[in-house]
């Protein structure tokens, strides 16, 4: 298998349904023990498939508008804050990039942790960082510095409600123990749902945290490996982990969240990142398995049985792509798509939406060698 901890460096394409049902012994939630959940069968409709490839000359125009330089490391994440553009990279910085003229119109981020993931909420953004904290900056147009760094996770306030009592640690090395609360390595990933952010680390946990007052509410020993992707749809919380698996976390009223399922990838492939369908009946991962980089954006239509046919690549990028962002509005009949890759740079590029057959089509989510757009 290859190294967990650095999934962007083989990345290839698994773009396949992934399925197993759970028991209740599959996996543990708890704030801060190891009592293990309460689970049910968790049965999407899917099923495996093949995927297919189609010779991909004449499909469609894609256009080139913009290649956008200016970090000093390999760009990591991507987002959308209004009319802004915001990427990360491991070089610490976060670089705002101004709509529609794209210019950079400012940084903010330095020093503060390799940047490994980023979502917006409102008028805040928060960034995981590699030194396995999670950073709040408020967007406000009445400062000078319009993104400002107003809180980090956990919270103070958490610690000091914590730190006192024996009960609250955990083991997470030899030797070694931490608040329940903390991450004890590097973030991977984040994602937003009903009022609340989940963020999965190198350290196999999923943790949860409330929006309204930053506090954590649950630590999850989700997976046996690092989590490297998350993705939260009808309900669910899909975690996607380097031990192979993609797990399903639910929650009912207050009560905590429990494990609904499992989806069982190929032997031996690191997963690392999750999409799921609109409707919420497939789910798909893309995953390692030693395979080298291409450096394109592959673009594939779902079909009616569920299987991906490849219908497009875009070229460009002059290093493995690490992500990508596309923007929910029609902008003449297509829409507008965000790579950043290891070449330092994000590019920008238009897509048809006929292009790939179908008047309703959307970009979700990528994968590092073949980049997946699922329409």
């Amino acid at each position: 298998m290859v190294n967990s901890k650095d999934p962007s460096a083989t990345e290839t394409a698994l773009s396949t349904p992934l399925l197993s049902a759970a028991t209740s012994s599959s996996g543990t939630s708890s704030d801060t023990d190891d009592s293990p959940a309460t689970s049910h069968r968790f049965e999407p409709q899917l099923q495996k498939y093949q995927i297919s490839n189609v010779p991909v000359s004449g499909l469609y125009s894609y256009r080139s508008l913009a290649v956008l330089s200016g970090h000093i490391g390999s760009v990591s994440c991507l987002a959308i804050c209004g009319e802004f553009i915001l990427s990360a990279s491991q070089g610490k910085d976060i670089i705002v990039w101004q709509q529609p003229d794209l210019r950079q119109f400012t940084k903010f981020g330095h020093g503060d942790g390799s940047v490994k993931a980023l979502v917006t909420v409102g008028n805040k953004v928060f960034t995981a960082h590699q030194d396995s904290r999670i950073r709040v900056w408020k967007v406000s147009r009445s400062s000078e510095n319009i993104f400002r760094l107003v809180d980090t996770l956990p919270t103070t306030k958490d610690y000091l409600g914590k730190f006192m009592k024996q009960s609250n640690y955990v083991q997470t090395r030899r030797h070694h123990k931490r608040l329940w609360i903390e991450h004890a390595d590097s973030i991977s990933c984040l994602t937003v749902y009903n009022g609340l952010i989940y963020s999965g680390s190198w350290d196999k946990t999923l943790k949860v945290w409330r929006i309204s007052d930053l506090k954590c509410l649950e630590s999850i020993k989700a997976h046996d490996d690092a989590i490297n992707g998350l993705v939260a749809s009808k309900g669910i919380v899909y975690s996607a982990s380097a031990d192979g698996k993609i797990k399903a976390w639910g929650k009912e009223g207050k009560s905590s969240h429990s494990l609904k399922g499992i989806l069982e990838g190929h032997k031996d492939i690191s997963l690392n990142s999750v999409i799921v369908s609109e409707d919420g009946r497939l789910v798909y991962g893309g995953g390692s398995d030693g395979g080298s980089a291409d450096k394109n954006i592959s673009i594939w239509k779902r079909e009616t049985n569920g299987g991906l046919c490849r219908v497009g690549v875009i070229r460009g990028h002059e290093g493995p792509i690490k992500c990508l962002q596309a923007s929910p509005n029609s902008v003449g009949g297509g829409f507008m798509l965000y790579s950043g890759s290891l070449d330092k740079s994000l590019r920008v590029w238009w897509v048809p939406k006929n292009s790939t057959g179908t008047e309703d089509a959307s970009p979700v989510q990528s994968t590092v060698k073949d980049s997946i757009i699922l329409c």
